[in-house]
């Protein structure tokens, strides 16, 4: 019998850590693996739920919802209903408990960050959820009031689906408004309303939108437009004329016998509001409300992606100021004409007229510092606002395209604000390229190609966006600064630099009136002294500028605060880089980590160091 070699105690101790070491990778591949699908499983719920329950919103994000898991829903129009907010609370802390059992260690390095960002977002928005009449959705100059109709007019067509969902849409907005009055009462008997002044700007926009007059014409737009879409149906034989009779038949019966109404009714129940006894005169700031204060630090965070104080903005929001009160000082020293060129404002005259010939330059001068749309650039078609809408719309805006169909795009101008050379040539940088519009292909595109986690598509990050444009925006200034050198007219180029800083100071004085309205809770009459040392005094600027900011919260800081992270971003990046740090790469990073708040993006640029 052969005889089986004994072990040395040296060999049995080396076995037996071999065996620990074993079992150890064993569990922890295990539970690796279970963390990574129950992530992924729960984060593809998170996305259908939140898909199917808003069907205005999936449209809007996704153009084939089958292809990500959604195969049967109903058209739906989210009503707010009373006592909403523990549902949601509810919902929030079980998602939380959920992810706190999942070692982020454990999943794959995008889930990992995605992962972080979700986590955040779901604890601030449970911040926010205990603030249940703060919110406004029917602000004059951003309400759903405004909204809801380009939404509508703008909802693409793609098959016999779309339309129907589009009809059963429009039979629902009756309940809709109606459950959007019923918060603002809501909302007044907590003593929390908007003001009588900003109730009766949304009622003059529910009386104009659309009225029984203009569809009675069949022009307006909610028809023609109606119609327009339904014939490239026609056109590919996706439906027939018989279909698109009855179409054009079922709209204009729901535009007047459930839209119109609706609208009537927002507006004679806003009225009603205003003789409650609940209603202040004025718009007033958020520190004027009980706990405005701690909700308007959490709306910070929600709507510009940035977890600095309130201190530590103010001061970052001083330091730029300076550097470009100091910039502005330089270049009118150096050039006593300056001033005075600047003033009669022909510098504005740039050698592009057209929008296509703009976005064309843009396209060609951001080539070297930005990365490529692959695999090729998508159209892009400039409409006009309606003119029942132009009273209410931003100057520009961009719609945003689905997930996956932004080949075709489309960037509004508001005709009322007629902006031409200069300023249509940077409006066109921050909603077109390299701003809003090449940020959202180049993101969605990127997305599907790296099959990331669908459950990003939910979390919005204002701050990370229009911080973006606006970025963007102000690099437009130095190519039409570049293009004017090119033509020999340095003095003009000049006026463009001197230009971009005045702008830059304008958003950060109006970022520090945010802090100093909504914080501070200082009154009109401060304001007006605040603004009088800056040189704007004209009585209805300076309460148009003060009603605006009360009215929006956190609006000018999800732009410039934005932007201003995105600069401390830059500085950490060339710091870290050194010699390897280039405008390319830092696009290219900012790009590909997607939209997310500026602490994860800080922590993942020094993650990749």
């Amino acid at each position: 019998m052969k005889k089986r070699p004994s072990l040395s105690p040296g060999q049995i101790f080396l076995y037996i850590v071999l065996l620990l070491l074993f079992i150890f990778l064993t569990f922890a591949l295990f539970f690796k693996g279970h963390d990574q699908k129950k992530f992924t499983a729960l984060t593809h719920e998170l996305f259908v739920s939140e898909m199917k329950a808003n069907t205005l919103n999936m449209h809007y994000s996704i153009a084939s919802p089958e292809n990500f898991g959604i195969y049967g829903y109903d058209a739906v129009l989210p009503a707010y209903r009373a006592g909403e907010e523990t549902d949601a609370a509810a919902s929030i802390g079980e998602t939380l408990h959920v992810l706190s059992g999942l070692n982020p260690r454990n999943l794959s390095p995008q889930d990992a960050y995605t992962y972080g960002l979700l986590v955040k977002k779901l604890e601030n928005a449970r911040s926010l959820n205990s603030f249940p009449y703060y919110q406004e959705p029917l602000s004059p100059a951003s309400g759903v009031q405004s909204q809801l109709p380009i939404l509508l007019a703008e909802y693409t067509f793609r098959s016999r689906r779309d339309v129907e969902d589009y009809l059963a849409l429009l039979d629902q907005t009756d309940e809709y408004l109606a459950s959007l009055l019923t918060y603002e009462q809501e909302k007044a008997a907590a003593g929390l309303s908007q003001s009588t002044y900003s109730l009766r700007q949304v009622q003059k926009q529910c009386d104009t939108v659309v009225t029984k007059e203009s569809l009675d014409s069949g022009n307006h737009f909610l028809q023609t437009g109606f119609s327009d879409r339904l014939a490239v149906l026609l056109e590919e034989r996706k439906i027939t004329e018989e279909e698109a009779a009855k179409y054009i038949s079922r709209n204009n019966r729901l535009l007047r016998t459930v839209l119109q109404p609706a609208y009537e009714a927002l507006a004679d129940g806003l009225f009603l509001l205003e003789d409650s006894g609940s209603v202040p005169d004025w718009p007033g700031g958020l520190a004027s409300r009980p706990d405005g204060r701690e909700y308007y630090k959490q709306l910070l965070i929600a709507n510009t992606g940035s977890y600095r104080s309130v201190e530590e903005i103010r001061k970052l929001l001083q330091d730029y100021l300076l550097q470009d009160c100091t910039a502005m000082r330089t270049l009118l020293q150096n050039d006593p004409d300056l001033k005075s060129r600047y003033t009669s404002g022909s510098y504005t005259d740039i050698p592009l007229i057209s929008a296509t010939e703009m976005l064309r330059d843009l396209q060609a001068r951001m080539d070297t510092s930005f990365p490529t749309l692959y695999p090729h650039l998508p159209s892009v078609t400039v409409k006009n606002v309606t003119p029942n809408l132009q009273d209410y719309s931003a100057p520009a805006f961009y719609l945003t395209a689905p997930l996956d169909a932004s080949d075709t795009n489309v960037i509004y101008m508001n005709p009322k604000n007629s902006p031409t050379g200069l300023e249509l040539y940077t409006t066109l940088a921050h909603e077109g390229f390299p701003g809003h519009l090449y940020q959202t292909v180049y993101a969605n595109r990127r997305f599907l190609r790296q099959e990331e986690n669908l459950v990003r598509q939910l979390l919005w990050y204002g701050g990370y966006l229009e911080g973006w444009a606006l970025y963007v925006e102000f690099v437009s200034y130095d190519y039409a600064a570049r293009m004017l050198r090119e033509q020999g007219r340095t003095e003009d180029a000049l006026c463009v630099e001197l230009e971009k800083y005045n702008r830059r100071i304008l958003l950060n004085l109006y970022s520090t009136l945010d802090i100093m309205i909504h914080y501070d809770n200082a009154s009109p009459e401060e304001i007006a002294d605040f603004l009088s040392g800056f040189g704007i005094e004209n009585d209805n600027s300076v309460s148009s500028i003060y009603r605006y900011i009360a009215d929006e919260p956190c609006n000018y800081p999800k732009y410039y605060l934005g932007y201003l992270e995105i600069m401390e971003l830059k500085k950490d990046a060339a710091s870290l880089w050194g010699n390897a740090y280039n405008d390319y790469t830092f696009h290219s990073f900012y790009l590909n980590a997607g939209p997310s708040d500026f602490a994860s993006l800080n922590g993942l640029l020094r993650s990749l160091k």
